[in-house]
């Protein structure tokens, strides 16, 4: 058996553009994505603080040290610059393996500059 466990995850984003025209997906910085261990092309769910609005998309790679996040294509409806968003991927893990599974968490400043990295969450709130 396997379970879908929480692999990475850009915690409070800031969305900086949301480009309706371009072809689906959403561009994040290179740099960021690595941070975090998020591949381009791999599916991503996003969820939108301001309004609850959640979808799943794919990745593609945004300039290195930008800050970039661009929702893009329908996604860009769900979605405005100025938006606080979570960006969560997931992997299916071995059941013997799952409990031991750590994800990579960034906790993002207003900036999109990671201001702690992490390995797991606890119940509570973000300052």
């Amino acid at each position: 058996m396997f379970r879908h466990m929480m692999k990475a995850k850009l915690h409070r984003a800031t969305v900086t553009e949301a480009n309706l025209n371009y072809v689906g997906s959403i561009t994040i910085d290179e740099a960021l994505m690595e941070a975090v261990d998020i591949l381009p092309n791999e599916k991503v769910q996003v969820v939108n603080n301001n309004n609850g609005a959640r979808l799943e998309t794919y990745v593609i790679p945004g300039p290195r040290g930008s800050g970039t996040i661009c929702l893009n294509g329908a996604a860009a409806r769900l979605v405005q610059p100025g938006d606080t968003v979570i960006i969560i991927s997931y992997a299916l893990v071995p059941e013997e393996k799952a409990a031991q599974f750590r994800p990579k968490v960034a906790i993002m400043d207003k900036d999109n500059r990671i201001a702690e990295l992490i390995d797991y969450e606890v119940h509570g709130s973000v300052k």
